[in-house]
């Protein structure tokens, strides 16, 4: 936002400061020459009304980029944009086909009724009877890829596997899909499996208005049974900014109406459903609430009545890794029994375990399926998962650092070098400020501050910034905008990828007083 005359003034006080003929020493000298040479270049992007556009929208990547030299003078910062814009279009078309976003889900089914169900008369001669029987009664798998063809036509390459009880099958599937306009696309499809014969379908996706959209899926089941039809239209709109209203209608195999609303807040997710059909009908309930913690922990409850009976669910989910989500859900119902779902989302890939308990409702079960994840989620979490985390985040700290260590060491030494080449107008501007009781930096430092007990063996890394800071002072008044301090001269980043902080003593109208500020926080001192 700073106007042409205030780069200008900016410029002119830089250049004093470090300008080399101020400079005697010929070290200074050569150190005054290095930052001025940067004050200079810096001035000659943010002068000029085109290589200031395309530096305050894109940083230093945007001047870097090639494509630039074709760009007409006298653009203004709109067209500049559209023109980028177009230049990212053309490096993504040629990484296009480098995309196949995989998704992949691997669910492995546990049947664990031994454990509460078993019947002792039936296991008297049988040996090792003393040992609940656990084994896995059913496994599925499916994999899919995409491969972008153009900008607009993308093919998806799927497939799946399953096994339940010794018995199973698979199918693959290939759709291609094309973005026909900004306000929807369509979908054709087609398939084949070892248990039901060839498939074909076709979606749509279409935006009715910029608050409602609606979808359709036909499909053509072709079996020794003959041909089986299927259509499933979803109407849905914005009922307002965090609720989505949706109507589906489902004919064919089991055929049914179902309406749903979904509020999601930044706080919490609220589903309530109903659906009339063939061979199910049921209302839900459903809640969810998001903790504004570090590890995204959620807790979610449920209640489904239908022609099916009864089912209560409640569990938990929480990131423990920067890619991985571990959930876990209680499953409570009238007749199905008590289950456990496990759940791990790593990326793209989800791994699924059901473990089925019992089929009697037995507060035993309920209370081992509850307590049991919680007790083996905190012993991991505490012994594994946090060393782990901690081990990693260390090893990726050390490695930013052997990647940036030259970098850093130049900003250290340019730093150091602005530090004493700003002692003499640093001098100046304490005498007056100390002449009308204005603003005097008596301590600053920057960098890593542990004030916290939990992390009294971490080591504090800051730097005295006194000097630079009071530098910056200017008519008894310090402002910092808001961005990193450790661009600002004499600064440098003492603590690469660690959490930092500004902390001053200063003294104004005689009157000592202490602030401190995050890395990225905006400053003005005095404070009113």
């Amino acid at each position: 936002q700073a106007s042409q005359e205030e780069l200008k003034a900016a410029y002119r006080r830089l250049c004093m400061l470090y300008h080399p003929d101020k400079h005697r020493d010929p070290e200074l000298k050569s150190q005054a020459e290095r930052l001025f040479n940067l004050v200079h270049q810096a001035y000659e992007v943010l002068s000029d009304p085109q290589t200031r556009a395309i530096y305050d929208i894109y940083g230093r990547r945007g001047l870097e980029m090639e494509g630039w030299e074709v760009v007409e003078r006298k653009r203004t910062a709109a067209e500049i944009r559209e023109e980028f814009e177009r230049l990212q279009r053309e490096r993504e078309e040629r990484r296009l086909q480098q995309r196949t976003n995989p998704k992949g889900t691997i669910s492995v089914g546990i049947d664990a009724t031994d454990l509460f169900d078993r019947y002792d008369e039936e296991y008297e001669d049988v040996p090792g009877s003393s040992f609940p029987q656990i084994e896995i009664n059913k496994m599925h798998i499916s994999q899919s890829i995409e491969a972008p063809l153009t900008s607009t036509d993308t093919a998806i390459l799927s497939g799946n596997l399953s096994t339940q009880n010794g018995n199973g099958g698979g199918s693959i599937n290939i759709a291609l899909r094309r973005v026909t306009s900004a306000k929807g696309w369509g979908e054709l499809e087609f398939g084949a499996g070892d248990l039901q014969g060839p498939l074909f379908g076709l979606k749509i996706f279409r935006n009715l208005t910029p608050r409602c959209f609606i979808t359709t899926n036909c499909a053509l089941q072709f079996s020794s049974r003959g041909v089986r039809p299927g259509l499933t239209t979803v109407l849905a709109r914005n009922l307002d900014k965090n609720t989505m209203g949706y109507l589906q209608w489902r004919w064919g195999i089991q055929s049914a109406m179902n309406t749903s609303i979904v509020r999601d807040t930044k706080t919490s997710h609220f589903t309530v459903a109903m659906q009339l059909g063939i061979p199910h009908s049921f209302m839900m309930v459903s809640y969810q609430h998001k903790f504004q913690d570090e590890d995204q922990t959620r807790v979610k409850g449920s209640l489904k009545v239908g022609f099916f009976g009864t089912i209560v669910e409640y569990g938990a989910e929480r990131k423990i890794s920067r890619h991985s989500v571990l959930g876990a859900t209680v499953s409570v119902g009238v007749p199905q029994g008590v289950s456990l779902k496990i759940k791990l989302n790593r990326a793209s890939q989800t791994y699924f375990f059901p473990v089925h308990l019992t089929d009697q409702l037995l507060p035993s079960a309920v209370f081992y399926a509850t307590v049991g994840p919680l007790v083996i989620y905190f012993a991991m979490h505490r012994l594994v998962i946090k060393p782990y985390l901690r081990a990693q985040r260390e090893r990726e700290l050390e490695k930013q650092r052997e990647s940036t260590a030259s970098d850093i060491l130049q900003k250290k030494q340019e730093a150091e070098a602005a530090v004493r080449l700003m002692q003499e107008s640093v001098r100046r501007i304490i005498e007056a400020e100390e002449a009308r009781m204005g603003l005097i930096v008596v301590n600053a430092w920057y960098g890593k501050f542990v004030n916290d007990n939990s992390r009294k063996n971490e080591k504090v890394k800051v730097i005295d910034v006194t000097v630079p800071l009071q530098c910056l002072v200017k008519d008894s008044k310090l402002i910092l905008t808001e961005a990193s301090k450790a661009g600002l001269p004499g600064f440098y980043d003492p603590c690469v990828g660690e959490e930092k902080s500004l902390k001053v003593l200063y003294q104004f109208r005689g009157v000592l007083h202490q602030v401190m500020s995050a890395d990225n926080e905006a400053l003005r001192i005095p404070k009113q």
